[in-house]
């Protein structure tokens, strides 16, 4: 049997992996909303306007494009980092500095379900 001070209980382990799943679910309907607004983008009604309003609105489409685009793509990898959390969860690993190798605090663990490192250990990455 693994020594319970080196892991989270399958309890905890079960409440982390609920937060996790509702993070997932919450996480893909924001990405669902960003590809959404994205699609909307390229067709936002101005082809009837002057051709010097136009001109502006082209350059906003272009950058509202592209902040759609790394909004989606910071996104995708919220919802893979959540994943990977998930199959921590499933092998029990969950919530193991992966510097430290010490478990990582609750309290941060449900702010940041997806952490991988302890407080400790990013500090020492500073």
């Amino acid at each position: 049997m693994v020594d319970e001070a080196t892991r989270y209980s399958d309890a905890d382990l079960a409440e982390f992996k609920d937060i996790i799943l509702k993070k997932i679910e919450k996480a893909q309907a924001d990405l669902n909303l960003i590809k959404s607004a994205y699609m909307n983008d390229l067709n936002n009604g101005t082809d009837d306007t002057s051709p010097t309003f136009k001109a502006f609105e082209e350059g906003s489409e272009t950058m509202s494009k592209e902040a759609n685009s790394q909004l989606a793509i910071r996104q995708e990898k919220f919802i893979r980092d959540l994943k990977n959390a998930l199959f921590r969860v499933e092998n029990k690993t969950y919530g193991l500095c992966k510097v430290t190798g010490k478990l990582i605090g609750k309290d941060r663990l449900k702010i940041v379900p997806h952490a991988t490192m302890s407080i400790e250990a990013k500090n020492l990455q500073r």
